[in-house]
């Protein structure tokens, strides 16, 4: 049975982010297809969240590439995958934030 996806703050405003920057920078194609990418991953994450990589093991918290640019670090509960943040991997990875 899939898990229900819910939203951090973060992690929302940072999705918000890229889409306003694809938005400015590509344009509706592009846009669409990061979203369609994004609801895939996470429905494929759902119903099997083992498939991220370990990033934090104290704090159960998993790591999946998105894009080339993008990591999307999640956590999961009994019932749910909480989408914690997602990541730029072009800035230096102490920046990191679950």
């Amino acid at each position: 049975m899939a898990k229900e996806i819910v939203w951090t703050k973060r992690a929302s405003g940072k999705f918000d982010s890229i889409i306003e920057c694809l938005e400015l920078e590509w344009n509706e194609n592009v846009v669409r297809a990061f979203v369609q990418k994004t609801e895939i991953i996470l429905e494929i994450l759902a119903n099997q969240p083992d498939l991220g990589t370990i990033e934090h093991a104290e704090k159960e918290i998993r790591g999946f590439r998105l894009t080339k640019h993008n990591r999307l670090f999640y956590r999961t509960t009994k019932d749910s995958l909480i989408v914690l943040n997602l990541f730029d991997n072009r800035q230096h990875f102490k920046k990191k934030k679950y």
